[in-house]
């Protein structure tokens, strides 16, 4: 329909074009994962150690359990927080793994998938102008969810050198009288760190401190080597600050089925159930019945690839230092985080220059924050086989080099 316009005895003249895009979203870079994802498209023999996706398919007693649900008539919406059942099960896993007690009637949301778990947490915390301590190296989602929330996300950067975990200087540097929130991520995406006890109760001190609230991104907890990863979850004395953010996309390779969860103090809750009722309504009813026949079920399932990924993670990182490229040991999720400074490229220039002549894909460091400049993101959630292939690859380049 074309514009209407404004007689005058001088001139006609059209009303000034609106915006149509919001400006916070049309300021938004694309995400770096996908601007690599995109240029894999199409190229063949490429072996990609981009995707952070299990390889494996979900085990089957767990499909078959969504599939009962569907032969059952089970395709109606469930409550809004989710079905009974689940929530329990849910309470039930964070009290044995976590040492946390949440009420299953009130301090649990099932989520479509974790990635509205953390979308839920900044719109119901953030007001517009509040600003959120976003932990870098980071997953990629973190600081635009803030921004799109009506927030300020503020980088805290990390080190090699100090295990990827925030110094708490850095912390307390980049806090002002609108700080509202922090978000960490252990283990953690991209680096593959975990955390210590004693840094983990130093960052819990900070947000006692300052009256923050902390999200918690646990989704990797699950996939740790060589120890268990501590949890926030496991501090009472921050119970009443923390939203914790799981799910079963990772652990039980399930992420085609989009089902995550999420605890916290009732009032957060609360709040983050409303967002979700409205945009929401429910998560999927068979993936429920899927997830609550894992959590039941699927402990063994879970151990067999967690071993193998630690197989896998051994070979890796033996490789990368073996070819000259420093990789710090990652204790957690399926990802290795060389460095590439050695052979003088940039991040995004070893990415693109693998690609176009080893045909491997892997991310720059940059995509996950600019403190993530000289490394390079390699996900082994991929067989030993393509494993072998790619590091021989990347040998091949680095030797051109």
């Amino acid at each position: 329909m074309k514009p209407q316009t404004i007689e005058s005895s001088q001139e006609t003249v059209s009303p000034p074009s609106r915006r149509r895009v919001n400006r916070v979203i049309e300021a938004m870079p694309p995400s770096g994962i996908r601007k690599f994802f995109d240029l894999v498209m199409g190229r063949p023999n490429v072996v990609s150690l981009g995707v952070g996706e299990p390889d494996f398919v979900t085990p089957w007693h767990i499909c078959d359990a969504g599939i009962h649900s569907l032969e059952m008539g089970k395709t109606s919406y469930s409550s809004n927080q989710g079905i009974t059942e689940l929530r329990e099960e849910i309470a039930a896993y964070l009290k044995r793994v976590h040492q946390a007690e949440y009420n299953p009637a009130d301090q649990i949301i099932v989520t479509v998938g974790g990635s509205e778990a953390l979308d839920l947490a900044f719109r119901a915390v953030l007001e517009p102008g509040d600003q959120a301590l976003v932990v870098d190296p980071s997953f990629v989602s973190y600081a635009p969810l803030a921004a799109m929330a009506g927030g300020e996300p503020v980088r805290v950067a990390t080190t090699q050198e100090e295990g990827f975990t925030p110094r708490i200087e850095d912390l307390e540097r980049a806090t002002t009288e609108r700080t509202r929130a922090i978000i960490v991520n252990y283990p953690n995406n991209p680096t593959g760190a975990t955390i210590t006890q004693e840094k983990l109760e130093a960052i819990a001190q900070f947000t006692l401190d300052h009256d923050l609230i902390l999200i918690s991104d646990e989704m990797y907890h699950p996939l740790t080597y060589e120890g268990t990863s501590p949890t926030f979850a496991a501090l009472p004395e921050l119970r009443d600050h923390l939203i914790l953010v799981h799910g079963f996309s990772k652990a039980w390779a399930m992420t085609g089925w989009r089902m995550g969860f999420t605890a916290g103090p009732v009032d957060i809750i609360n709040g983050m159930l409303k967002i979700h009722q409205y945009c929401m309504m429910c998560a999927s009813t068979p993936s429920q019945f899927a997830a609550l026949e894992a959590l039941r079920h699927g402990a063994d399932e879970v151990e067999k690839m967690r071993r193998e990924y630690d197989a896998r993670r051994r070979f890796v990182v033996h490789h990368f230092n073996r070819i000259g490229l420093d990789c710090p040991t990652p204790y957690g999720a399926f990802y290795a985080f060389p460095s590439i400074r050695s052979t003088g490229l940039s991040s995004e220039d070893f990415a693109q220059r693998l690609l176009e002549r080893e045909n491997v894909a892997v991310v720059p460091g940059t995509a996950f924050g600019e403190c993530g400049e000289g490394h390079i993101r390699c996900s082994y959630a991929t067989s030993m086989a393509d494993l072998r292939k790619a590091m021989q690859r990347i040998e091949s380049f680095v030797q051109s080099l």
